[in-house]
């Protein structure tokens, strides 16, 4: 299949909501071993923000239901519902580490030799996150082994941020929003989360009359988000501290049915 059918493919199939298929489409581009232009870049980016979306929203509800029947001791139930967890999470790390092989063997070197700089720090940006969403049902040394990696490409990308995009670009924000999840959510560290996130924050507003017209949305929306986090994570150390203690305490993650949530960027539905 040639370039331009596979690109317009892939838009035909993200009207229809054929995410799949949209996926396959993408990859057919992106093997290609070239520059994306922005509409490609977007193209793969929805496909596979849907397709691992998807997923991950089916295995909070699954693991929910399977933590309601166990605690009503339905041991039948809880068996049919682990096998149907198992697949989801089967899918689902097929589906990640799919995406990851295109970023180490394509989009990555690609992007280093081409002109597109922002787009090579967003994939590594997504590299830490792909990780991270395997290191969310993964177990033992399968969930150390993908957390280690997560932490390896937040930290890459980190760096490479600091170095080339200024505290304001939605970019840098959005990979220290999900950084700070990864600390708070799969690292248990609340402490290392929150001092992230506050950095991050703290950055963009000392340079905010330097925010590009165009950036103003994205990265504004992304700071509330942070700010949002923040004053979860606070308040739910807070609650689980002793009343005696002045230091907080690790608290466990926000459960899936609470209305105050843990924000990543996905929320912020920040341009690609």
């Amino acid at each position: 299949m040639g370039h331009e059918d596979a690109v317009y493919l892939a838009k035909l199939a993200e009207q229809a909501e054929r995410y799949e298929e949209m996926v396959e489409n993408m990859k057919i581009v992106a093997s290609e071993d070239r520059d994306l232009t922005v509409e490609e870049r977007n193209l793969l980016s929805v496909a596979y923000k849907n397709v691992i979306g998807a997923r991950r929203a089916s295995w909070r509800i699954v693991t929910s239901i399977e933590q309601k029947e166990e605690s009503k001791g339905n041991s039948t139930q809880v068996k049919l519902i682990k096998e149907y967890r198992q697949k989801i999470e089967a899918e689902l790390a097929k589906i990640c580490e799919d995406i990851l092989e295109v970023l180490d063997q394509h989009l990555i070197p690609s992007a280093k030799s081409g002109e597109s700089k922002v787009f090579y720090h967003k994939i590594v940006n997504r590299k830490g996150d792909y990780h991270r969403y395997l290191a969310e049902f993964a177990v033992g040394d399968k969930r150390k082994d993908s957390a280690d990696k997560s932490l390896d490409a937040y930290k890459a990308a980190t760096e490479v941020a600091q170095t080339e995009l200024p505290p304001t670009h939605p970019i840098r924000l959005g990979l220290a929003l999900n950084f700070s999840v990864f600390y708070y959510e799969i690292l248990n560290a609340p402490d290392q989360a929150c001092h992230l996130a506050k950095q991050a924050f703290d950055d963009a507003i000392a340079e905010l009359d330097t925010l590009s017209e165009e950036s103003y949305k994205d990265s504004t929306l992304i700071m509330q988000l942070l700010r949002d986090n923040l004053t979860l994570w606070t308040s739910s150390d807070a609650e689980a501290a002793p009343a005696a203690s002045n230091a907080p305490e690790a608290a466990a993650p926000a459960a899936e049915d609470k209305p105050a949530e843990t924000a990543t960027e996905e929320e912020a539905k920040a341009s690609e």
